[in-house]
């Protein structure tokens, strides 16, 4: 078994209930000799939650250390091929030489979504799923599945003077709904 089906097999076991499509996403040539085996897994809405969760599968076996290496997972309010676009493109920046981490965030370029205030991915633990999401046996080690949470600029400034665990704390003393991609800056 390959390591990105092992991250489709622990995400499947994980959103039982749930349907789950694994997209072979087209990202060229040039991109795919950098992360050769990713595919983006859409889990639909289920017993675990009401929105969309997209996770990429083959970051970890293009950057993987000592058997550790990362994947990465957003959770929307709808399905739209936007958010697999943005997991093919977390997939690429980390690999492609960012090489993200916890605590970490990447400009997405423009809005999540049109419209919204929220142009930043910022990478942090899998709060609505949970360490059973976060800690995934590959064959040979163990990927960690940490979550691209949209983020506004204002919010990045924020954690840039105040650090990461602040920032964490003004979202849970503000009560953010996470896949409400039209919510209110809280900085």
């Amino acid at each position: 078994m390959s390591a990105a089906e092992a991250v489709e097999s622990h995400v499947r076991a994980f959103f039982e209930g749930h349907h789950v499509d694994v997209v072979d996403y087209d990202i060229g040539p040039e991109r795919r000799a950098v992360v050769s085996d990713l595919h983006v897994l859409v889990v639909g809405p289920g017993p675990r939650s009401d929105g969309w969760a997209y996770v990429t599968a083959g970051c970890w076996a293009a950057m993987e250390k000592r058997g550790h290496g990362l994947e990465f997972v957003m959770t929307s309010h709808v399905r739209d091929q936007r958010f697999i676009d943005l997991m093919a493109m977390i997939g690429y920046y980390h690999c492609g030489g960012h090489q993200l981490d916890l605590e970490h965030s990447m400009p997405i370029g423009e809005s999540w979504v049109p419209g919204s205030a929220c142009d930043h991915l910022l990478i942090s633990l899998p709060y609505l799923h949970g360490p059973d999401l976060e800690h995934c046996p590959v064959p040979g080690g163990q990927a960690r599945i940490l979550w691209a949470l949209p983020v506004t600029t204002a919010e990045i400034e924020y954690r840039r003077r105040h650090g990461h665990e602040a920032l964490e704390q003004l979202f849970d003393e503000v009560g953010i709904n996470p896949i409400d991609p039209f919510r209110a800056s809280v900085a």
